[in-house]
């Protein structure tokens, strides 16, 4: 069977944003007991498992790097994630992390990187190592950074318009845009293979 590469962001997509009273604002979980994926995820990813799809995980995390929690903290969240897609059947090829932040308070994790999107270079890594073809390739995210960082790598992508994200975006100009994860992921599949 054809493979094709299939990208997405973490939170606000596999898993639901979190009210945070401190900032106000709807941000990634800091706790595993905080972790609530999306509704039916396994039954939306594994189509795509049995079409092909090769599925990779890109994420900014930079919660430890501002001070908001540990990097146990968010490697736990990171370990439920993971447990639970396994339990629903689906396997990501990998997980990639950007953990700094230019305004972080942690110094090592200060500062310009390679890794954070709206980089490409996650999914470049990815597309290299595993031999897969970019313009078949897909990023799935709920923000422009999302949107920018795949097209940087040549790959056609989807948002998702979430309420919790409605800030950061309205810039960027997705291939294809759904209500929901589930209405987003029924488009792709539908959508031909090549550009």
């Amino acid at each position: 069977m054809p493979r094709r590469a299939l990208f997405f962001d973490r939170d606000g997509i596999l898993n639901r944003l979190v009210f945070n009273p401190k900032t106000g604002a709807f941000e990634s979980p800091h706790r595993p007991e905080e972790l609530q994926p999306t509704p039916g995820l396994g039954a939306l990813l594994r189509p795509l498992q049995e079409s092909g799809g090769v599925l990779f995980l890109v994420s900014n995390q930079p919660s430890h790097a501002k001070g908001k929690c540990s990097m146990e903290d968010l490697r736990a969240v990171h370990a439920a994630l993971d447990a639970h897609l396994k339990a629903e059947g689906v396997l990501f090829q990998d997980y990639f992390y950007c953990y700094h932040h230019p305004d972080a308070v942690v110094p090592e994790l200060k500062g310009p990187c390679q890794c954070r999107k709206p980089s490409p270079y996650f999914l470049r890594k990815a597309l290299y190592e595993r031999s897969l073809d970019a313009a078949t390739a897909w990023m799935v995210g709920d923000q422009d950074t999302d949107v920018a960082c795949g097209l940087a790598a040549g790959l056609r992508t989807l948002q998702i318009e979430t309420a919790e994200s409605a800030d950061k975006r309205g810039k960027s100009k997705p291939h294809l845009s759904a209500p929901d994860l589930a209405t987003g992921l029924a488009a792709l599949l539908r959508a031909p293979w090549n550009p």
